[in-house]
This record gives C-alpha cells, structure tokens and sequence, in this order.
C-alpha cells in the first residue's frame, strides 16, 4: 500500500422523500459513505495503490463496506470487524426550506484504538490521509487518530487533512473541532477545505482573509474549493485559483473526497512531496484533480460516480 486513509467508515440512510423530515419519511436509500472511506475508493478507482484503516460493526452493513472498497480494490486488512458495537449510521433529508435533517447514530467508528493502527505496517506507505471529523469526537478513535499523527511525523511520511466539518455533528463542540484542526494543518504537508470551514477555522469573515491567515500560519500547501468557481491553491505564500470544469451535476456528493483522491493519487503515483512542487506542478494536479470532482457530479452517489473514475480522464 502506498496511500493510507484512516477514519470512519459508515453507511449513510438518505431520505428520497422530497421534503419530508427523518421523522416523516418512509423511503430511504443505503449508500456506504465516510469521507475518507470515499477518499480510498476514489483513489482506487483511479488505479492507485491504497489501503483503509477503520472499524464497522461485525453486521451486515460493515461486511457490506469491506466488500465495496474491496471491489475498489481497496486493501480492508485493517477494517476491523467490532462484535460489540453496530456500523455507524448517518440518516439525512433535506428539508423544503433547504435545511437538513440530520441524525447520527455512531457505533464502531468511534472504536478503532491505537493497539489496532500500531498493527500496519508503515514501512509500504508514503503517504497518511486524516480525513474524518469524527476523529475529533469522543472515542477511542480521537487517540488514535493522534497516534497516527505522530507515527507518521516521526517516519517522514507526507500528511494529508481534510478536516470535513459537519455543522449538525458538533453543535456546542464547534471550539473542540477548530483547535483540533489547528493541530493538524500545522503539520500536514497538503490539506485540502472548503470555503466554510476555512472561514470557521481561521475565524475570518472572507474567503481573502481565511486565505491570507492560513498562508502565514501552516507550512504546507493548502486548496480550498469553491465549486464552480475553481479551486483556490495556497502555496509559496501566494494564492492562485484554478477554474472548475463546467458540468451540469446530478449530486455533489463524494466530490470533494474525488478531488482529494486525485490528488493523493497522483502525487503517490509519481512520488512526488507536495512541499517540493512549483506553481506548474501543483497546477497540472488540481486541474485533474478538478476533473475527477466533476465526473463524480454526473452520478448519483459517491460509490456509483467512482465506478466511473479512472486515470484516462486525465488526459
């Protein structure tokens, strides 16, 4: 394995109800999900060499999980199977007013412990992806998460974050998750944010000041997606925006964990450290980064779009 994502692994319960609250609706569809659970199937898809480090329950819906990124070709030797907890569930509607209704019943993510991340070996991997902010909640998984981190620090391999904030899943925790996530962008060599959370996490009221904060306080390269308008890429003290590719979307679900793969997969794929990259390199990776985004736009469903994604869409 070359690319080791580490975090939850879940199934996520959408509403197909138009409208209608969790409590209300009756029709739902199952899709496996996790935001770095996706980073690895999209980095397999790509052809990339990648392994996944989680826990779901000993159930159906986990073995469902192992066996999806195995089809991936995702390495599941350390998804632990957990009889004593059940696989962590995400239900989820929209609401007519655009608000979601949201309730997360969390099982055995939040399990997996350091004894278990001391068991991979590191020595096959390059490059670490901390990609859960359900790492930064209660549970075994918050050590280690931090074990990891200092795993990978000590054996000079590349950090990658995405710390993936989720309004409806911190609540009054909100202080928790931004000091959490200071720890790990000023350590990651790439992270990538979305305009919210570099807002939050900066505490700045524009998109030009987040940026500006984070150029003078983290030492690696950062992007944050903005959609359709590009991809804002902070490097060397400077910031450029690298256009979007014009689609019309089906679902933007999984497409930021895509253009997080892309990248994962090709700075892997060629060994390259993100530190090490001009403006021309980095340029070329989130154009194609950009790209795998939006062909999973044109699907509904993360797991369904990466069945679509491969390196031909590079070129």
């Amino acid at each position: 394995m070359s690319v080791l994502c580490i975090g939850e692994a879940l199934i996520d319960m959408i509403c197909t109800d138009k409208g209608s609250s969790l409590s209300d609706g009756q029709n739902f569809l199952k899709k496996p999900g996790g935001a770095p659970t996706n980073v690895a199937a999209a980095i397999g898809a790509l052809g990339g060499s990648v392994a996944l480090s989680a826990k779901v329950g000993n159930d159906h819906f986990g073995k469902q999980l192992k066996q999806v990124m195995a089809e991936f070709h995702v390495d599941t030797t350390h998804v632990h199977l957990d009889s004593k907890h059940f696989t962590t569930f995400a239900f989820v509607s929209l609401m007519l007013d655009g608000e979601r209704d949201f309730v997360f019943n969390r099982g055995a993510d939040a399990e997996l412990t350091v004894d278990e991340v001391n068991q991979i070996d590191l020595s096959q991997t390059n490059i670490i992806h901390f990609g859960s902010a359900t790492a930064f909640l209660d549970g075994p998984l918050n050590a280690a998460y931090y074990h990891l981190l200092e795993a990978a620090k000590n054996k000079g391999k590349t950090i990658s974050f995405d710390p993936n904030y989720r309004h409806l899943l911190f609540g009054d925790k909100q202080e928790s998750f931004i000091k959490q996530s200071w720890s790990f962008l000023k350590q990651a060599h790439f992270t990538k944010l979305s305009d919210e959370e570099a807002m939050l996490i900066t505490g700045k009221n524009s998109l030009e000041e987040a940026a500006d904060n984070l150029l003078h306080n983290i030492p690696g390269v950062f992007t944050i997606t903005l959609g359709k308008d590009g991809t804002l890429l902070g490097l060397g003290g400077k910031t450029y925006i690298i256009p979007s590719i014009p689609i019309k979307p089906t679902d933007t679900t999984g497409a930021g964990d895509a253009f997080v793969g892309a990248v994962l997969y090709q700075l892997d794929r060629d060994s390259l450290k993100p530190e090490s990259l001009a403006w021309e390199d980095w340029n070329g990776l989130i154009q194609n980064a950009n790209k795998a985004g939006a062909r999973t736009c044109e699907y509904m469903g993360a797991m369904e779009a990466f069945k679509h994604l491969n390196n031909s869409i590079f070129n």
